[in-house]
C-alpha cells in the first residue's frame, strides 16, 4: 500500500569529531594524537574527543580527570568556539549550493532536503558524496552522511559508516533496516530508556514493532507514540530552514569548588547577565527559568520555575534564580552553575501529527 504523505530525499550531514578535527587541522603537530577539547587533567569536562582518544574510551561530557585516567597520553586543548563557528559557516555555504532547505542542528550537523535541488540531480546519494568531497577539498575536514526518506532514518544512517563515510537507506529497505536496528541506535532513545526497553525484552526494532501503541504509551508516556511510528518508517517532520530556538543558556565551571551561597549568587549574577545579553541579541524572551547545579561529586541537579510572563532582563532572571537556589539545601560543594531560559516567545503550538500513515511508497529512486 502506498502512503499519502510525500516522500522526501533527506540528507543528514554530520562532521567527524568536529571540534577535535578543527584543532588537528589548525595544529598539524596534533594530527594522529589523542586530544580532548575542553577540560583538563585536574578539572572540567571534555567537550569533544578525537578518534584517537575515543579508542581509549574518552568521550564528551566525561570529566577531564577520568579522561586522563583512560588515556595517559591525552592532550587537552582549549575550545575556540569562534573558530568552530567560522568553519561551520563555510560548510553551510556549501550546503546552500545544493538546496535552500537546510536545517542546522548544531555547528557540526544539519539536515538537507534535496528532493528538489539546485543541481537538478535526482540522486540524493550522489549529492551527499559531492558535498562530502567539497567539504574535504574546500575546508579540509571529513564528514559522514545518512540518506533516506525522512529525517529520523537519515540521522540514524549517518552514524553507520563513521568516520568519512555514508549510508543510504532506500525506501524498499526502510522497514528491514529499522527492524534489524539495535534499539540503542534509535535517535531519541537515551541510555535510561534503552535500559528500560531491555527490561521489557525490547532489544531491536523488530521487538519494538511487535508492541502495540497502547503498550508503548503505558510504559513510555507520550514518547510511546513516537516510538510506535518511527519504527514503521513514519516521521513526517519537514526540514525547517528557520529552525526555532527552544531555549537559551549559559553556564560556568569553576577552578575552585564553591561552598557558599553568597559566592554562588555572585557567579550567577554574571551568568544571568550573559543569558540576558544572548536573549536580547536574539530578540527573544522566555517564561521558564532553570538553574543547573553540578556538585563536586559530579551529581547534577536542576530546578525550574515557570512565570506567567516573558522576561529577558538580567535582574528579573536573578529574582527567580535566587528563589531556586535557596528552595532546598545544597548537598555538596559546587563545581558548575548554569542558567537556561525556555518556553520562549518564538515557539508555536505543535500541530497534531498525522499518524494514520504507516506504509512506505516503493517507487522512489535514491
Amino acid at each position: 500500500m502506498e502512503s499519502d504523505f510525500p516522500l522526501r530525499k533527506i540528507i543528514h550531514v554530520d562532521m567527524d569529531a568536529f571540534y577535535a578535527s578543527v584543532e588537528q587541522m589548525d595544529a598539524p603537530e596534533l594530527k594522529g594524537k589523542a586530544i580532548a577539547v575542553g577540560g583538563s587533567e585536574k578539572r572540567g569536562v571534555v567537550s569533544a574527543a578525537s578518534y584517537e582518544a575515543r579508542k581509549f574510551g574518552v568521550k564528551s561530557a566525561m570529566s577531564g580527570i577520568q579522561a586522563k585516567r583512560n588515556c595517559p597520553e591525552l592532550i587537552f586543548v582549549k575550545p575556540r568556539f569562534e573558530r568552530y563557528r567560522e568553519i561551520s559557516q563555510q560548510i553551510r555555504k556549501i550546503f546552500f549550493d545544493y538546496t535552500d532547505l537546510v536545517e542546522p542542528l548544531s555547528l557540526d550537523e544539519a539536515y538537507l532536503d534535496v528532493t528538489v535541488n539546485k543541481k537538478g540531480n535526482p540522486s540524493a546519494s550522489l549529492i551527499a558524496e559531492d558535498i562530502r568531497a567539497r567539504i574535504l577539498k574546500e575546508v579540509g575536514l571529513t564528514a559522514s552522511a545518512g540518506i533516506s526518506i525522512n529525517k529520523f532514518i537519515a540521522k540514524v544512517a549517518s552514524d553507520y559508516n563513521k568516520p568519512n563515510g555514508q549510508k543510504t537507506v532506500n525506501p524498499e529497505d526502510v522497514l528491514t533496516f529499522l527492524e534489524e536496528l539495535d534499539i540503542r541506535k534509535f535517535y531519541g532513545v537515551g541510555k535510561v530508556t534503552a535500559e528500560k526497553m531491555y527490561q521489557l525484552g525490547i532489544y531491536t526494532g523488530k521487538d519494538l514493532k511487535s508492541k502495540s501503541i497502547e503498550y508503548l504509551e503505558s510504559h513510555f508516556g507520550k514518547s510511546g507514540q513516537y516510538y510506535y511510528h518511527v519504527v514503521r518508517g513514519v516521521h513526517n517532520s519537514e526540514v525547517k530552514p528557520n529552525r526555532i530556538r527552544k531555549s537559551l543558556a549559559a553556564e560556568r565551571t569553576f577552578s575552585e569548588n564553591l561552598s557558599s551561597e553568597l559566592f554562588m549568587l555572585e557567579k550567577l549574577e554574571l551568568i544571568a547577565k550573559e543569558v540576558s545579553k544572548r536573549l536580547k541579541k536574539s530578540k527573544v524572551a522566555g517564561k521558564t527559568i532553570t538553574l543547573k547545579i553540578k556538585y563536586s561529586d559530579f551529581t547534577l541537579q536542576t530546578r525550574s520555575k515557570t512565570l506567567h510572563y516573558f522576561i529577558s532582563d538580567a535582574d528579573l532572571i536573578m529574582d527567580t534564580v535566587k528563589t531556586l537556589l535557596i528552595q532546598e539545601e545544597l548537598t555538596n560543594s559546587v563545581r558548575l552553575l548554569g542558567i537556561s531560559i525556555s518556553n520562549l516567545n518564538t515557539e508555536k503550538p505543535n500541530k497534531p501529527s498525522d499518524s494514520k500513515h504507516v506504509s512506505v511508497q516503493l517507487k522512489f529512486k535514491f
